[in-house]
């Protein structure tokens, strides 16, 4: 397993510990608490979700004030946007942006106070993400995508977006 940081802080970028393809197919471990914690990764995590969409939708960017979130590409492909959302910290408004795939099998860990959004890349895509907090909506805050305070650089000038992403609601 390898986990380094990247230019937020608190951000990690990991390889999953174990990874093999053969004649069968692929095999992949997603998470091994042990693994994570000698590497770490010290969120307890107590909830796991799935979002399924198609090319060219962008969901958030979303966060909270208190959830760690260990990201993954199940399917497909997605680009990935993590914003610094801490007013106290020196990276606040700073982003940066990573590819995950079902071929490159690459996670990302994202700290509290970190607005993350993603956008399809695929046909389809499944982003899996462990939470160390239960979802709350109501403590979430949202950050309009294409914010130009943030100048946030996306594959695509019209993405599929929901009424909460486009600030409507």
């Amino acid at each position: 397993m390898e986990a380094k940081g990247c230019s937020l802080e608190g951000v990690q970028l990991i390889k999953p510990p174990t990874m093999f393809e053969d004649f069968r197919g692929s095999y992949v471990e997603l998470y091994n608490e042990r693994l994570y914690k000698e590497a770490g990764v010290s969120a307890d995590f107590v909830q796991d979700d799935i979002s399924v969409s198609s090319r060219h939708v962008l969901r958030g960017l979303h966060g909270d004030e208190g959830t760690w979130k260990l990201i993954s590409c199940l399917l497909g492909k997605f680009y990935l946007v993590v914003a610094n959302w801490n007013p106290a910290s020196p990276d606040y408004r700073k982003w940066e942006s990573f590819v995950l795939s079902d071929r490159n099998r690459m996670q990302v860990l994202v700290p509290p106070k970190c607005a993350l959004g993603h956008l399809v890349l695929s046909e389809q895509a499944i982003f899996h993400y462990k939470q160390s907090s239960y979802y709350n909506r109501g403590s979430q805050f949202t950050v309009l995508w294409n914010d130009p305070a943030l100048g946030i650089w996306w594959p695509v000038k019209d993405p599929i977006l929901s009424r909460r992403d486009e600030g409507k609601e």
